[in-house]
């Protein structure tokens, strides 16, 4: 049995929150950013939040400084980005 990867040797990620204009589906705001190294994780009112790779988080962040997505905020925590963008919480599906 393999052992169990632990939390010091998972890949290290950060959350960017961003707004963003003149997109009417998330569908629209994936194609967008479609070569950029970056998982949308919640969009919602012109707001999205972005999964990073942590060894991308400066080329991406220089590329969300400007455009029709523009970065607000970022951490290693997606709970601070939600309640700095003030994302309403969505119930756990279990």
């Amino acid at each position: 049995m393999p052992k169990k990867l632990t939390k010091a040797l998972r890949g290290k990620r950060r959350w960017i929150g961003c707004t963003c204009e003149g997109f009417d589906s998330r569908r629209d705001l994936i194609k967008f950013v479609s070569n950029i190294p970056v998982k949308l994780f919640d969009f919602e009112n012109n707001m999205c939040i972005f999964e990073v790779k942590l060894e991308d988080y400066n080329s991406v962040k220089s590329i969300f400084s400007s455009g029709r997505v523009i970065s607000v905020t970022s951490s290693g925590k997606i709970r601070l980005v939600r309640e700095r963008m003030n994302f309403t919480r969505k119930p756990r599906k279990r």
